[in-house]
């Protein structure tokens, strides 16, 4: 059986804001959205310490840093007008393509690429 997917209001290459947890207050670029989990892992955020075994002779052993995912409903879309937190809704355009807008600026915010 499939795991179902949670829907998740950010994507990939999406400036958010930390809103809760250690980082509040930190902006930082969406790396990558688990949808099966419901978790993102944003630039910088969330950092935790790993420690990595050398897998070839050429390659060193040690402990390296890394940015952990977490839950995304910790993190606020940022609106591309004004830079504040903003949620989201859904809006189709005149020719059919569903667009992002701003709920409280009303300004459409493009899906990055």
């Amino acid at each position: 059986m499939k795991a179902s997917r949670e829907v998740v209001h950010v994507t990939k290459g999406d400036t958010v804001r930390i809103m809760r947890g250690d980082d509040k207050g930190k902006e930082g670029k969406v790396l990558q959205v688990y949808p099966k989990t419901g978790r993102i892992k944003v630039e910088g955020i969330n950092i935790v310490k790993k420690h990595r075994k050398a897998r070839t002779a050429e390659e060193t052993s040690g402990i390296i840093e890394m940015a952990a995912p977490f839950h995304a409903s910790n993190a606020m879309l940022l609106d591309s007008k004004t830079g504040k937190p903003t949620r989201t809704k859904k809006r189709i355009d005149t020719d059919g393509t569903k667009e992002r807008v701003g709920v409280k600026s009303g300004e459409v915010i493009p899906r990055a690429r």
